[in-house]
């Protein structure tokens, strides 16, 4: 058993205080909807569910308060993206993102990963930082990131960014886009969380201390070290 690094320093600090911050914008961008709540699921001409029933409002107490929902999140969303951008820019930087952006083996390994995990395949794949299913997602979830932004600043300031809310597709659209965008988060996190816990303590560790446990076994040393292993045995017998 040995100690090996798994996250940076920075890592492990824009990943804990982007928590409470996507928390608090979720939290106040339900505010700020229940105003105007016009989304659901529909099937033809029939609603197979409404964002959010009434009875999901009324547990929350999220009713009549739009102006501190807005409030919350005009103020929070500057420090989420400069959070955002901090982490994009550390990534460039540090050429971190070599380990999140999926190549061209990653589409075939994250099907193998999804398999792996659902229980329909025995077949494990290579065991990385990060597999093919985790760039996806990860990458992916930096890309939405980018898109609440550029959608809520659209919906923010819609008179003075008109040229950004029509390359959007228009206010209406904009808005439409922002809230899905929330939905992915709220899908992510719950996901992310699932993940966590089948992955065990050790895996939660990295990002807390920037460390984890890991098996040392001989069988996982290069081939090149058996060899010269062989050749030092060798010669203390001659």
């Amino acid at each position: 058993m040995k100690i090996v690094k798994k996250h940076s320093l920075a890592t492990r600090w824009m990943h804990w205080i982007n928590l409470p911050l996507l928390a608090l914008m979720i939290w106040s961008g339900l505010l700020i909807y229940w105003a105007n709540d016009v989304y659901g699921l529909w099937v033809g001409h029939y609603e197979l569910f409404h964002f959010f029933p009434t009875i999901f409002y009324d547990f929350l107490s999220v009713d009549h308060r739009l102006a501190e929902g807005m409030s919350i999140h005009f103020f929070v969303m500057w420090f989420f993206a400069v959070n955002g951008v901090a982490y994009v820019i550390y990534t460039l930087a540090s050429g971190a993102w070599r380990e999140l952006v999926p190549d061209r083996r990653s589409f075939k390994e994250a099907f193998q990963v999804v398999l792996h995990d659902l229980h329909l395949s025995r077949y494990s794949p290579p065991v990385t930082k990060y597999n093919a299913a985790q760039r996806f997602a990860y990458t992916g979830i930096i890309l939405m990131g980018a898109g609440s932004l550029l959608t809520g600043l659209s919906i923010y300031k819609p008179t003075q960014l008109s040229w950004l809310t029509t390359i959007l597709g228009g206010y209406s659209w904009v808005r439409w886009e922002h809230f899905w965008l929330t939905i992915g988060y709220v899908i992510f996190f719950v996901v992310h969380i699932v993940q966590v816990i089948r992955a065990g303590w050790n895996n939660f560790r990295g990002m807390v201390s920037g460390r984890e446990f890991v098996d040392e076994k001989p069988l996982d040393r290069p081939l090149l070290d058996v060899v010269r292993g062989l050749g030092e045995y060798s010669n203390a017998k001659d």
